[in-house]
């Protein structure tokens, strides 16, 4: 089971996609987790998720894979749990978020919201990584080449 979830080709586009992932969700992620970058940290955003009603397991959830999974992914280490993580939490920011905001994000600063084009890219990257897995140059590859 675990060789089926790491095991991975020396694929530079998986290497290409699990880098670029994690390099623009790791911020999001220490917004969330430590208040880093304009963000609330963790007690704050733990609060706003489930004032929202969103269970205090999903919201830790939400953020162990915006940040902990962010890092897996820029060091390709178990990069199909991170990658699954975000396919997770796009999806559902998409249906209950952004979708009503429409398509496009907010560069006027005239929408209500953000709309949901940024997610579509995300959800791309994460499923190049969910198909390929870490690729060239990821921890998943060294570990399956030293398990041969």
């Amino acid at each position: 089971m675990l060789r089926s979830l790491i095991d991975t080709e020396r694929d530079f586009s998986a290497f290409v996609a699990r880098v670029a992932l994690g390099v623009v969700m790791l911020p999001h992620g220490l917004q969330k987790l430590l208040g880093w970058f304009g963000g609330y940290g963790f007690v704050d955003t733990m609060q706003s998720f489930t004032s929202q009603g969103v269970p205090s397991f999903l919201a830790a959830l939400v953020i162990i894979a915006e940040s902990f999974g962010a890092l897996g992914l820029i060091v390709g280490l178990l990069t199909r749990i991170a990658a699954f993580g975000i396919v997770c939490i796009m999806l559902v920011a998409i249906f209950t978020v952004h979708a009503q905001f429409g398509f496009f994000m907010n560069w006027t600063g005239k929408q209500p919201g953000e709309g949901f084009e940024y997610h579509i890219l995300a959800l791309a990257l994460a499923l190049v990584c969910l198909m390929r897995g870490g690729g060239l140059w990821s921890v998943d590859r060294a570990l399956i080449e030293r398990r041969r």
